[in-house]
Order: structure tokens, then C-alpha cells, then sequence
């Protein structure tokens, strides 16, 4: 079993960045993908990014590419999301998620999810 505890969220205005955080327990993240997914009210939960277990191999939504960058340390089973160039339409419960099949887009794919941390992005 896997406990995955996000942190890090908060209220920035539009053009801010904020780094959010992932630690896991329960077992190494080692030999896992993680991914971060997002969820605004009334709306499903998208896709973010995905790392793979190395951190040599990153996806990401074409909403976020080149403003949001996914990273892991495997040491301190820890994955990161920085946002940088924040926008009101970034405002959503994140989640962080991790796989035992790969990374990838797909909900499906991941074995465990966090709870969540609140990002909101004023204009």
C-alpha cells in the first residue's frame, strides 16, 4: 500500500509560480511512474504530467507544456510539480497519483492517488 501526501498549494495571482510537492509512504517510488492530475469544479479530472520511474522521461498536457515541469527524488520519494506562468484557468484540486503499469495520461493507469491540495490562480 502506498500513501501519497501532496503539499504545496495555495492563492497566487495570474503570472505567480508555486512548486508543488508529493511524498509517498508505504513503499519505495523507486520503481513507479507518478503523474499529476487536476480537477476544477464541474469538471473532470485531467492529466497534467507523468514522470517515469528514472525522471528521464516526463509528459505532459499541451495546457501545461513549457509553463509546468514534473520532477522526482527517488531518495526522498518525493515528486514535484513546478508551476510557473500561473493562469486563472490552472485553478483545480491537484492530485498526485502513482503507477505500477508506467506513465502515462490515462486515470486508469495509476494504482494510488493523494488527496489533493487547492491551487487557485487570481486575475
Amino acid at each position: 500500500q502506498v500513501q501519497l501526501v501532496e503539499s504545496g498549494g495555495g492563492l497566487v495571482q495570474a503570472g505567480d509560480s508555486l512548486r508543488l510537492s508529493c511524498v509517498a509512504s508505504g513503499r519505495t517510488l523507486s520503481n513507479t511512474a507518478m503523474g499529476w492530475f487536476r480537477q476544477a469544479p464541474g469538471k473532470e479530472r485531467d492529466f497534467v504530467a507523468a514522470i517515469n520511474w528514472s525522471g528521464l522521461g516526463t509528459y505532459y498536457a499541451d495546457s501545461v507544456a513549457g509553463r509546468f515541469t514534473i520532477s522526482r527524488e527517488n531518495g526522498k520519494n518525493t515528486v514535484y510539480l513546478q508551476m510557473n506562468s500561473l493562469e486563472p484557468e490552472d485553478s483545480a484540486v491537484y492530485y498526485c497519483a502513482a503507477s505500477l503499469k508506467g506513465p502515462g495520461g490515462t486515470e486508469s493507469l495509476y494504482d494510488y492517488w493523494g488527496q489533493g491540495t487547492q491551487v487557485t490562480v487570481s486575475s
